[in-house]
């Protein structure tokens, strides 16, 4: 009877029962892909990421399944996945490479606030999206003066559809529906990332935006507490809009579902480089008992 080891976390987390959970198999070598669906599955968490090979030192090749498919790169994980592969005595003084199908990323510690650098390369990727901005605003159960920019397929890693509001209290507001109608992203998914310049406002040093992140599964909407890859693909729309943010972006995501999450953003205009980091909690661990 094959035997797993897996740890909990609690990723973007300000407390121990903040941030998005992850569950993170430490050694999954020899490990079936259908295996890897199921145990996502089981967990149910948004994702679920196995370890695999480790081709040298201080990098890793994982592996990133939510319960219905792979994604080739998501912000959360590889943050709770390199805090634990350093658990492990994996990573190389305090840094840590994930290689991922999107391509390497590589991860870095301050304590336990990890930050990651996005694997595109260059300039973000940037699609028009086919509903106009009235209809997006229909999707989100707000009006079409709610909306503060025209909505773009961003991609610095995995593509969303990002949309700028007018103000923190759209944002709150939303109300996701008519998921069918979204379109989709190139890998198929439907989703929508609403957020908003909390204008003023700063925390952490910096400025803040709030943001909710809703992904549709079938005619059904589901909300994600912390979306590190969608906060990297504001990253992009900050490029693209030339907005400078010397001091960097706090989002406040999460809140409304009681996880509350916090994640850090830092662009770099002249190198194109997109930085997004947060706080990681260890909170558990086990073993999973395969038949």
């Amino acid at each position: 009877m094959p035997a797993y080891r897996y740890r909990l976390v609690n990723v973007f987390a300000e407390a121990f029962f903040g941030g998005n959970p992850l569950c993170v198999f430490e050694d999954a070598q020899g490990m079936s892909s259908e295996t890897m669906r199921d145990l996502a599955l089981q967990f149910n968490l948004s994702e679920t990421t196995f370890v695999l090979d480790r081709p040298e030192p201080g990098v890793a090749v994982v592996r990133i399944m939510t319960p219905t498919h792979e994604m080739a790169f998501a912000g959360h994980p590889s943050l709770g996945t390199a805090h634990v592969l350093r658990d492990l005595g994996l990573a190389v003084e305090g840094m840590t490479t994930l290689s991922v199908p999107a391509g390497r990323v590589p991860v870095s510690a301050e304590g336990d606030v990890w930050t990651l650098v996005t694997p595109s390369v260059g300039a973000p990727g940037v699609r028009t999206p086919e509903a106009s901005r009235a209809e997006v605003a229909g999707f989100l159960g707000i009006s079409p003066e709610d909306i503060a920019g025209d909505p773009v397929w961003m991609n610095t890693g995995i593509e969303q559809c990002v949309v700028p509001l007018a103000s923190p209290e759209a944002v709150a507001r939303s109300v996701p529906r008519d998921a069918p109608q979204w379109g989709s992203s190139l890998d198929g998914r439907r989703v929508l990332y609403a957020f908003a310049f909390d204008e003023g406002r700063r925390s952490h040093g910096r400025e803040v935006v709030r943001a909710r992140y809703f992904s549709a599964r079938g005619a059904s909407v589901v909300e994600d507490p912390g979306t590190g890859s969608a906060c990297a693909n504001l990253g992009g729309w900050l490029l693209t809009q030339g907005r400078a943010i010397p001091d960097g972006v706090v989002v406040e995501q999460g809140d409304a579902l009681r996880r509350p999450c916090r994640l850090f953003l830092d662009v770099d205009a002249a190198t194109q480089a997109i930085r997004v980091g947060g706080r990681v909690i260890s909170v558990g661990e086990g073993v999973m008992h395969l038949p």
